[in-house]
C-alpha cells in the first residue's frame, strides 16, 4: 500500500456505538427493531458525503452503495459487508466507550460497574496489546464492536480510496445489513441488486484472522404430546409431557456433545428452549457440526434417545422435525479458493501473520455463499463479543482497514 492512511476509523466507531441498534429474537417485524434504521439513515448520509451518491437504505434496512472502479481492467466486483445490529443478549443502549491508552498489561477495571473486570489471565489476546490503545464500554453495556467496528473499518477504507484515486481497484459494493445477530441478516438480501462477484464480511475477531469455515447447523423441534386429565382422578390415565421431556434431556451425554464440553471441530446438541405443559411440551435443540455427515449422526443419536424414552409411554406421541439453518461455507468456497487466497495475501501485506480459522457458529457469509456469493470473513480486531467485557484495539482496527485496501488492490493486480 503506497499511500499512508489518514485514519477516520476511531472517530466513526465512537460515533456508531452511540446508536442503540440491538436486534430482537421475539419481534415479527423486519428489521426486528426499527431503531436499527436510525443508524442506517446516518450511514447513508455519511456515504453520500464521501461522494457515493447512489447510497440508499431500502425498506428492510439494508444500506448499499457503490465505489466506482479506478482501473480500465476487467476486475470482479468486490462486496464489503458488515452488520449494524448488536446482540439481544446484552444492552446496547447508552454505550459509553472508554479508550484505555498505552495499555501496559494487567487487568482493566470498567468504571461503570467495577465488578466488570477485563482480566489479563482470561484474555490471552491482551498479551499482544502492550503499548496499544484499548476501547471498552464502561461496563454497564456491551461495546458494539460486533459489528460497528466492521462498518467503521469499511468506511475508513472507502474514504482512503476516494481520497487516493491513483490506487487501482475495481468496482466495490458496500452493504450494511440489519438483524445478523438474530440469524436473519440475509433474509431479504438481494444478491442480484448487490451485484458483487465475490464478497467479504468484516466481522471477525483477532488481527490476522480469516475465517472460511463455519459450522453446519440444524434445529430440531421436538414436540411431546402427553395425556392431560384432572390430577385428582389421574391414576393410570395422565401422561405428563413435561416429565417425558425431562427424561429425554437427562439422557443427553454429560461429558461430550454439548457446547460446554466441546471445542475446535467437535459438534454438539444444545437444548436451548423448552415450553409447554402436561398435555404438550416442545423443546428446541440446536445441532452443530462442521460436516453434514456429522450433523446427521448427531440427529440420529438424538432421535434414538427420544424413541427409547417414548417406548415407555405408549399413550404419548412425539413429533421430531429438523429445520435446516445453514451449511459450512467451506463446501462452497473450496470451489473457488482465490477468494480466500487473496485475503491471505492482503493480511501478509499489512505486516500480519495470516491465521486461517474456523467459526464455531455461522455468519451471513455462510448463507450468502450458498446463495451464490462466496463470502469469507475477515477480522475486525474485536474480542468478547456479546459481553459487557467486549474490547477492541485501535491499532488492530487500523490494520483491518489496511487489509481491506490491500485486498481491493490485489483483486485489481491479479485480474
Amino acid at each position: 500500500m503506497s499511500e499512508k492512511i489518514e485514519h477516520t476509523v476511531v472517530d466513526r466507531f465512537l460515533k456508531y456505538v452511540k446508536y442503540d441498534t440491538q436486534s430482537s429474537e421475539t419481534s415479527d417485524t423486519y428489521p426486528s427493531t426499527m431503531k436499527q434504521k436510525e443508524l442506517g439513515k446516518a450511514l447513508v448520509e455519511e456515504l453520500k458525503t464521501m461522494g457515493l451518491q447512489d447510497a440508499e437504505m431500502d425498506e428492510y434496512g439494508y444500506v448499499m452503495a457503490t465505489l466506482d472502479a479506478t482501473t480500465d481492467k476487467k476486475v470482479p466486483v468486490i462486496g464489503l459487508i458488515a452488520h449494524m445490529d448488536t446482540s439481544p443478549e446484552v444492552s446496547g443502549k447508552d454505550v459509553k466507550p472508554i479508550i484505555h491508552k498505552n495499555y501496559q498489561g494487567g487487568d482493566i477495571v470498567l468504571p461503570g460497574d467495577p465488578e466488570q473486570i477485563l482480566r489479563e489471565e482470561d484474555n490471552p489476546a491482551l498479551k499482544n496489546q502492550t503499548g496499544n490503545d484499548i476501547i471498552t464500554s464502561d461496563g454497564t453495556t456491551l461495546l458494539g464492536a460486533d459489528n460497528k467496528a466492521g462498518i467503521a473499518e469499511i468506511f475508513d477504507a472507502i474514504n482512503h480510496l476516494i481520497k487516493h484515486p491513483e490506487i487501482k481497484h475495481g468496482k466495490i459494493r458496500i452493504a450494511i445489513t440489519p438483524d445478523e445477530e438474530v440469524g436473519a441478516g440475509t433474509k431479504y438480501f438481494d444478491i442480484k441488486k448487490f451485484g458483487a462477484d465475490y464478497a467479504y464480511t468484516i466481522d471477525g475477531e483477532s488481527a490476522g484472522e480469516i475465517e472460511d469455515e463455519t459450522f453446519s447447523a440444524d434445529t430440531v423441534h421436538l414436540t411431546i404430546k402427553g395425556v392431560n386429565v384432572h390430577p385428582g382422578y389421574a391414576k393410570g390415565k395422565l401422561v405428563n409431557a413435561i416429565k417425558i421431556a425431562g427424561r429425554i434431556l437427562d439422557q443427553l451425554p454429560k461429558d461430550r456433545l454439548s457446547p460446554e464440553t466441546t471445542e475446535k471441530r467437535e459438534g454438539y446438541l444444545h437444548p436451548y428452549v423448552i415450553n409447554g405443559g402436561v398435555e404438550e411440551t416442545t423443546i428446541k435443540i440446536l445441532v452443530r457440526d462442521f460436516t453434514v455427515e456429522g450433523l446427521h449422526e448427531h440427529e440420529d443419536f438424538l432421535r434414538g434417545i427420544v424413541e427409547k424414552v417414548m417406548a415407555d409411554y405408549p399413550k404419548a406421541q412425539f413429533d421430531f422435525k429438523i429445520e435446516e439453518s445453514y451449511r459450512n461455507m467451506k463446501y462452497k468456497i473450496d470451489e473457488d479458493p482465490k477468494v480466500v487466497e487473496y485475503a491471505i495475501e492482503a493480511v501478509k501485506r499489512s505486516g500480519l501473520t495470516p491465521i486461517r480459522n474456523i467459526i464455531r457458529g455461522g455468519t451471513d457469509g455462510s448463507r450468502l455463499s450458498y446463495m451464490g456469493l462466496l463470502t469469507p470473513n475477515i477480522f475486525t480486531g474485536g474480542h468478547n463479543f456479546h459481553s459487557k467485557k467486549e474490547w477492541i484495539s485501535i491499532q488492530d482496527m487500523k490494520k483491518a482497514v489496511e487489509v481491506i485496501v490491500n485486498l481491493v488492490e490485489i483483486w485489481e493486480e491479479k485480474s
